[in-house]
């Protein structure tokens, strides 16, 4: 009787012995694929945008949505309108966006860069603005009327005169020139070329002055509440834009970049933060290219 239950009792143990390790082996694939996916991660994609000051703000609220999609945004600023686009076609930049598509297609032709626009994104409309008049139609004939003396704001100006009813411009005109394009004036209006920086100082010395969007902030006012006339989305050759370098339009990462901010939100966010002075243009690149 001690013979059979000392058989039956080492019996139990090997089989306890046995089912322990066949327990232990299946659970061995398990603990190693848990740990090989714990060790998986992907990378952010690394995108370096230039910009002036005013476009921060934007960009802060673009860099999160963008992170979201596993892409890293590093903001370098410029102080100027040159070296964002030297930077980019030097690579030192993957995109850049501060400027206007007139802007870009005399800059990248002078300077032979190899820059395109990838996408679309705002208009800072110029305006015409007046402390003695509170409509283009209350301006009288021979008004002095003041205008940025530098050629492509000049040119802008000049195309915003001639939409408010002041002037009649040469067929074609792109919007890079001076008073030489002007070929009908029948209000005699005197034109006032000043800097730029000048335009709100001269308001009491002049009927009207045309002041870009920027200085006209920083002068206190906002564009489409004070201005009596303004350029709206139509004004194409104004539209700012997304430049990259040619090798890299069709780049995947870019182009849903372009994406993240052509969103609806985005538009919103602009439109808050900047009280309506910038007014978002998410045109095709094709409008452009008209």
């Amino acid at each position: 009787m001690k013979k059979t239950l000392t058989f039956l009792l080492s019996l139990v143990l090997l089989v306890g012995v046995a089912l322990a390790g066949c327990s232990s082996n299946s659970s061995a694939p398990e603990e190693t694929t848990t740990e090989t996916t714990e060790t998986e991660s992907t990378e952010p994609v690394k995108i370096t945008v230039g910009l002036n000051g005013s476009g921060v703000p934007i960009w802060e609220y673009v860099k999160e949505k963008a992170a979201k999609e596993g892409i890293e945004i590093e903001m370098v600023e410029f102080a100027d309108y040159v070296r964002p686009n030297m930077a980019l076609a030097d690579g030192d930049i993957t995109i850049n966006a501060f400027q206007t598509v007139s802007y870009f297609n005399a800059f990248i032709e002078e300077h032979n860069l190899d820059l395109v626009p990838i996408g679309t994104t705002i208009i800072a409309p110029m305006g015409l603005y007046s402390d003695k008049y509170t409509s283009v139609d209350e301006i009288p004939d021979g008004a002095k009327i003041a205008v940025p003396e530098e050629a492509t704001n000049m040119g802008r100006a000049l195309l915003l005169l001639q939409e408010a009813g002041f002037l009649k411009l040469v067929d074609g005109f792109d919007g890079n020139g001076d008073q030489s394009v002007i070929v009908e004036n029948p209000k005699n209006i005197e034109i006032v070329p000043i800097t730029s920086a000048q335009t709100p100082r001269v308001l009491p010395d002049v009927d009207a002055s045309v002041i870009n969007n920027g200085v006209a902030i920083e002068a206190g006012f906002i564009p489409v509440e004070d201005s009596i006339f303004i350029e709206d989305a139509t004004a194409t050759p104004y539209i700012n834009i997304i430049a990259a370098r040619a090798e890299d339009k069709d780049d995947p990462t870019l182009q849903k970049l372009v994406e993240i901010y052509q969103q609806d939100d985005v538009a919103e966010h602009i439109k808050e933060v900047f009280k309506n002075s910038l007014v978002p243009v998410f045109v095709p690149l094709s409008e452009l290219e008209k």
